[in-house]
């Protein structure tokens, strides 16, 4: 192995492998938010971020939230909530900064504004249209078994 090592033609191999395996070893020595996995130490102001967390769309994961997600943007997303919960900031305005800089996808819950009208429309229309449809359809059988 030794006489390996000291040829040029040994290091190639070695090098290889060593530039392979930095990015690995980098992303785990890789710093995460303060926050992302440490709760708050005063249980009031964790339950308040939990609540909020939950109702937040992981933009990765898109399927969960940012309190169920490892995604490293959730642990971020995470660490910022408890900050500003933190520094006494309340929720309800930390979900506005939240949409703000992420867009209406991010919340659960999305608000009714100009662009958001259609999610709330557009299945009222249908059920609207469906109830007419089905009324049409027996009220019709019902006059003709007169």
């Amino acid at each position: 192995m030794k006489r390996l090592l000291r040829s040029p033609a040994g290091l190639g191999p070695v090098i290889v492998c060593l530039a392979l395996a930095a990015p690995a070893v980098a992303q785990e020595e890789q710093s995460t938010a303060p926050y992302a996995y440490r709760q708050l130490d005063d249980p009031a102001k964790e339950t308040k971020a939990q609540d909020l967390m939950e109702s937040l769309r992981c933009l990765q994961c898109q399927g969960q939230s940012i309190a169920d997600s490892d995604a490293p943007i959730a642990g971020s997303m995470r660490s910022l909530v408890r900050e500003r919960i933190a520094a006494g900031e309340d929720p309800e305005a930390i979900r506005a900064w939240l949409i703000e800089r992420y867009g209406d996808y991010v919340s659960y819950a999305p608000q009714l504004t100009g662009l958001t009208w259609p999610l709330f429309a557009v299945p009222a229309f249908f059920m609207l249209v469906a109830f007419l449809l089905l009324r049409r359809r027996f009220a019709g059988k019902t006059e003709d078994a007169k």
